[in-house]
């Protein structure tokens, strides 16, 4: 058996494990306890945004509650995308869409700055 036939065993069993432990929390009522059961998914936490590889450690500095000061210019990029949008007046809105431009763009050359070098 080869690296590759290992690894996709692994894989499997990785996700028949995880698939055996949903359904035995669905069987025991332990996920329609949760708080968010039936509500929305909120993709509001910038998980998209991060470069695949970084979230599982971002998701741990996060669930340790240390926010990395990516995600926390990520919650400053959302806070500005709202003011834009509630903006009285066009030249308020766009002075908020190009900071919101040069934000995005800071961040975009950060996140590459952690894909390139792979560190935190």
């Amino acid at each position: 058996m080869d690296a590759e036939d290992k690894r996709a065993q692994r894989l499997q069993l990785l996700e028949d494990h995880i698939g055996q432990a949903l359904r035995d929390s669905e069987a025991s009522g332990e996920l329609r306890a949760a708080p968010s059961y039936g509500k929305p998914l909120n993709f509001g936490d910038g998980y998209d945004d991060t470069p695949a590889e970084l979230r599982m450690p971002m998701k741990l500095l996060k669930d340790a509650g240390v926010l990395p000061p990516e995600v926390e210019m990520m919650q400053r990029i959302a806070v500005v995308q709202q003011q834009a949008d509630a903006a009285p007046d066009e030249s308020e809105a766009r002075a908020l869409r190009q900071r919101l431009a040069e934000m995005r763009q800071h961040l975009a050359l950060r996140l590459e700055q952690l894909r390139v070098n792979r560190s935190l």
